[in-house]
């Protein structure tokens, strides 16, 4: 499709409803689908399998993965386990020392017992994957932004590597979105979201989102989202797609106010390192400004004064809400070693107890600064 990306997230696979005419894509509700003889039906036969609201979503959001395939699931980990069925008993899979603790979770905890082998590498470094790789490698998991370091991954550059391997490349895109980073163009062969996060980008759905450009893979996947039956419901697909029309101007605005976080977090004593890809010195931001069309929403930054100040500190703002979860249009801020990331206690992902993630809404900038200095201040 020709179409900008702000027009494709408004019309693709959107026209206006055929037998009403109605321009908001119809929450479709029926669970099953008049067939016309016996096997022969006009697109949807049973509801899991597919839906009208699902297939608008569906659509939509693969044009703008720039991805010719999309599958929609009921969270975003149960897309990320679609995708780790794809593996078989011996196989292996690399995963980032920085990642989602969900996925870990996932990884480690869940497929591991059923025959998954997985090792964690810093996948900024290319020797370090070289020499973690093993003949059974057939998968390698990429976070970029990483979750919740805000890491850098050349994506190019380890799908290259990891083709020549007969291994797949998926990358986590919930962080960076489409709007900013298209990973399928840069190679990867899948793209997996929390379209609970950006795309829904209001808190009030959970979903995930699978985008796959080959149709072999893209049909495996489908039939994993058929046959285990985690997909999510019309009216939660009609929530995503409704928070994917303002997905461009969100992410602009949150990039934005991101940025005016940052340059006060740059400033004050009680911040010993602030991490956000879109600063010079970030050692990933060559990468980022190549692959990514600006730096995002996130922010994260360690507390001078360690563990307890970073406690102290995430109580104390008023417009950034203490909670889990991010990329809605409100500010949030957590603790991610004892709430997100949980998880990774003890392993290679383990998370700097002194660390503070924000997820930067698009809420006045000037606001949002104010009410994290005024915190930083009564933890000096």
């Amino acid at each position: 499709m020709s179409d900008g990306f702000e027009t494709r997230a408004i019309h693709a696979g959107q026209p206006p409803d055929g037998a009403t005419g109605a321009v908001v894509t119809p929450i479709n509700l029926s669970t099953t689908f008049v067939q016309d003889a016996v096997g022969k039906h006009r697109g949807y036969e049973y509801a899991r399998s597919a839906n009208p609201t699902r297939t608008a979503l569906e659509t939509c959001v693969a044009s703008l993965e720039n991805a010719r395939h999309g599958l929609a699931f009921a969270s975003g980990l149960a897309a990320e386990d679609a995708i780790l069925r794809t593996l078989d008993p011996g196989d292996h899979v690399i995963i980032p020392t920085d990642a989602y603790g969900g996925t870990f979770r996932l990884v480690a905890r869940v497929h591991e017992g059923h025959g998954v082998a997985w090792t964690a590498v810093d996948l900024r470094d290319l020797s370090a994957l070289e020499s973690s790789w093993r003949d059974e490698t057939r998968l390698v998991w990429i976070e970029s932004p990483t979750n919740p370091a805000l890491s850098i991954v050349d994506i190019e550059s380890v799908a290259a590597f990891a083709h020549t391997r007969n291994a797949r490349v998926v990358v986590d895109n919930t962080f960076a979105t489409p709007y900013l980073q298209q990973p399928i163009v840069l190679g990867a062969d899948l793209s997996v979201h929390s379209s609970t996060k950006y795309l829904g980008g209001h808190s009030d759905v959970v979903g995930g989102f699978v985008a796959v450009d080959d149709p072999e893979l893209a049909d495996e996947v489908r039939f994993l989202q058929n046959a285990i039956g985690a997909v999510p419901s019309p009216f939660d697909c009609y929530l995503v797609l409704r928070g994917v029309k303002t997905l461009a101007v969100r992410m602009d605005r949150h990039c934005a106010n991101a940025q005016a976080v940052v340059h006060m977090l740059r400033e004050h004593d009680a911040v010993r390192d602030v991490l956000y890809p879109g600063l010079s010195e970030h050692p990933g931001h060559d990468v980022a400004r190549r692959q990514m069309r600006d730096f995002g929403g996130m922010v994260s930054f360690l507390a001078a004064g360690g563990e307890q100040a970073a406690l102290d500190l995430v109580s104390r703002t008023r417009l950034f809400t203490l909670a889990e979860s991010l990329g809605a249009v409100e500010s949030l801020i957590e603790h991610p070693a004892r709430m997100t990331h949980a998880s990774a206690e003890g392993s290679p992902l383990e998370v700097d107890r002194a660390l503070v993630r924000l997820s930067v809404g698009i809420e006045s900038g000037a606001d949002l600064v104010a009410d994290l200095a005024q915190a930083l201040d009564t933890v000096l």
